[in-house]
């Protein structure tokens, strides 16, 4: 693609446009840069309302893809591909899901995590063999994260996927975009100009964390990751998180501390379990199969105990 034909596009980008409340930001004090900046920032969740029923729509596909074992596979450039990854690393300590089940792609590969590897987004053929590496499948949902809508790596990972017969959504912050025609399923929350020129980590960035949150926080509640609002599957990996799984448990029942590490001492730390026996009274044999019957969800496992 020529220069002048590659600014041409930029300029039809709603992200590319110059912000006219921040044209004289140069000149401010810094107390007076930070006010622009969170008076920007505040139009995000805005934003990101008018798109929550494509938000739901692409959960109920994310979730009909768990539950016949398929996998979320996010998949950007730069900003995009780094919070792509960042949401999908988070997943197997806080849901206790392997990580192959939420899965992280970013142009360039693992360094271009830590360093920017720009260019590595302009191949479309980078995008399709990184899903052909992870063997992506019809059962699969391929969500393909680019501001500008028109990353050749994601374009190119989303044709391939659609090819296979995955499930495809388009995560872009301007309207109309080229992923957004190629997907099943466009969300495109429009959060208008950065303060700085084109600099789409900032307002643009802020929209994808949230909408990448909102993707499997919903999908892994639907799941029965979660009792009440509590993370009842939370993988207690570390001293923090064996603290959460106590007073997780002391949360849901109203037991004492010493009984919430009781009972999480005879399950292993199953934080799930450990609260169904608590407010049940069943032995850990019994309410591993009372869970199973519940297909993992532990208010249906209490509710069939205590009907």
């Amino acid at each position: 693609m020529t220069e002048q034909r590659l600014i041409s596009e930029l300029e039809q980008l709603v992200s590319e446009g110059r912000n006219p409340n921040t044209m004289h930001i140069d000149l401010l004090s810094t107390f007076d840069i930070l006010r622009e900046i969170n008076y920007e920032d505040q139009t995000v969740p805005a934003a990101v309302e008018k798109v929550i029923p494509a938000i739901a729509a692409a959960v109920n596909q994310i979730v009909a893809a768990f539950q016949k074992g398929g996998r979320l596979i996010y998949m950007g450039a730069g900003t995009s591909g780094r919070l792509g990854v960042l949401d999908a690393s988070e997943c197997p300590p806080t849901f206790s899901v392997p990580p192959s089940m939420v899965i992280g792609l970013i142009a360039g590969g693992p360094d271009a995590l830590r360093r920017s590897i720009e260019g590595a987004e302009d191949d479309p053929e980078e995008g399709r063999q990184a899903l052909q590496d992870i063997n992506v499948t019809a059962v699969d949902v391929v969500v393909g994260i680019a501001v500008s809508g028109r990353t050749p790596y994601v374009v190119g990972g989303l044709n391939y996927a659609k090819s296979v017969g995955a499930a495809t959504v388009a995560l872009s912050c301007n309207p109309n975009s080229v992923i957004a025609g190629i997907a099943d399923l466009a969300i495109s929350p429009v959060v208008g100009p950065e303060i700085l020129t084109g600099s789409t980590r900032l307002k643009s960035g802020t929209a994808q964390k949230l909408i990448l949150n909102m993707l499997t926080t919903a999908s892994m509640i639907r799941i029965g990751k979660s009792y009440q609002n509590l993370m009842v599957d939370v993988n207690a990996s570390n001293k923090k998180l064996v603290a959460r799984a106590s007073r997780i448990v002391m949360q849901a029942t109203g037991c004492t501390q010493e009984e919430a590490r009781r009972v999480l001492d005879q399950t292993g730390n199953d934080v799930k379990l450990a609260i169904l026996m608590e407010i049940t009274g069943m032995g850990i044999e019994d309410a591993r199969v009372a869970l199973q019957n519940a297909g993992g969800f532990l208010r249906k496992a209490i509710s069939a105990k205590t009907v």
